[in-house]
């Protein structure tokens, strides 16, 4: 019982701005001797650290961006070092753009590096927003030649060694499976929109109440169907997205992902949908892959490597939502005759969960900007 009341409590504690989580792109290319590089940084990342927005009207204007690109230059190559055979590299600004992404502007800063020595290992030291913002992430894609190297850069390891001898599969493949079971873990809105589901697994509905079921067996099946659904769905969009063959606006999506845990957790006060829920899942689980697909789709991976790093990630994603039911069934089904699961996990969490995802959905539809960085 103590650990549901700690679960209440974590839904109130839970941070209510769940956007995408924050990540820059940078890629190193070496073509013969030549080392050069391109780092794509959230505008809206940027102007939460140094404040581009001069005129206070939520847009970031080129304008306001050429005024503050040598303190942009400043503080990004501040917080990136390379070296090659543990040289210390020189990293030269060579060029500003700008582009747009899936979640929205980018600002893209080419570079040129120059090092001491012809490199045989490359090493990266990466350290852009982390004492902002923990949850940051930078994705790095390194080509040597036609050979491609992935690896993700984190505040547990900013620093990474690259040979530029053969790539390994093997690495690139676990470190997006972390990566995946780390974005379900800290996707709140995905998280929220699962437990929604799974919190009347344990409870089945007569007499318009709701009563706990009599066996394990019963409530362990609708959990495989509503978990099965849910993952076949959102695979299907995080690969058709991933591959460029979809591809719908960040704000409509993230909209989306909000009204459908607003919808899931009203469905447990209201019901409406009291059989096949796994079809809930199935339908708003597709909306879901939308939101996980941009992580990878800023990449720009030729094909060998995306496929491996959308299957690594993809499988991270499972890990971790597995991780999720393991916890919870066994306790929910324990406890489903207590009070505590039905008035207090069940009842006034579905209503905090309602609470949260309305925020999210103002926040996001309307464009309000309520929640920073995430």
């Amino acid at each position: 019982m103590r650990i549901f009341l700690v679960i209440c409590l974590g839904l109130l504690a839970m941070p209510v701005s769940a956007h995408k989580p924050s990540d820059s792109y940078l890629s190193i290319s070496r073509q013969e001797q030549a080392i050069s590089g391109q780092w794509d940084i959230a505008l809206r990342d940027l102007n939460y650290a140094l404040g581009l927005d001069d005129d206070g009207d939520s847009r970031i204007t080129w304008g306001e961006l050429q005024r503050h690109q040598a303190q942009i230059d400043a503080y990004a190559f501040a917080h990136l070092a390379v070296n090659a055979n543990h040289l210390a590299c020189t990293l030269e600004p060579v060029n500003h753009q700008v582009d747009k992404h899936t979640d929205g502007a980018y600002a893209v800063l080419q570079f040129s590096v120059v090092c001491p020595v012809t490199a045989r290992v490359l090493g990266v030291d990466y350290r852009l927003f982390f004492d902002l913002d923990p949850s940051h992430r930078g994705l790095l894609r390194l080509q040597n030649q036609d050979e491609t190297q992935t690896a993700v850069l984190s505040p547990e390891q900013p620093m990474r060694e690259l040979s530029l001898g053969t790539p390994s599969n093997w690495r690139a493949f676990s470190e997006f499976a972390q990566e995946g079971a780390w974005h379900i873990w800290i996707g709140y809105d995905h998280i929220l929109f699962l437990v929604s589901l799974l919190l009347p697994a344990v409870l089945w509905r007569v007499d318009s109440r709701w009563q706990p079921v009599r066996q394990f067996r019963t409530a362990f099946v609708e959990v495989v169907k509503i978990v099965t659904a849910f993952t076949l769905a959102h695979s299907i969009t995080l690969s058709l997205a991933t591959l460029q063959f979809l591809n719908l606006p960040s704000r409509w999506v993230e909209s989306a992902i909000a009204a459908s845990v607003l919808l899931a957790a009203l469905n447990n006060i209201y019901p409406l949908v009291i059989k096949r829920i796994w079809l809930m899942a199935f339908g708003f689980g597709l909306i879901h892959g939308l939101g996980f697909a941009s992580v990878l789709a800023g990449l720009g991976l030729p094909a060998g490597a995306l496929a491996l790093a959308l299957v690594g990630f993809n499988l991270g994603v499972e890990a971790g939502q597995f991780a999720l039911v393991g916890v919870f069934l066994p306790l929910a089904f324990y406890l489903r005759q207590t009070w505590c699961y039905q008035r207090l996990t069940f009842g006034l969490g579905s209503w905090l969960i309602a609470s949260i995802a309305l925020f999210w959905l103002l926040d996001r539809s309307l464009d309000l900007g309520w929640g920073q960085f995430n």
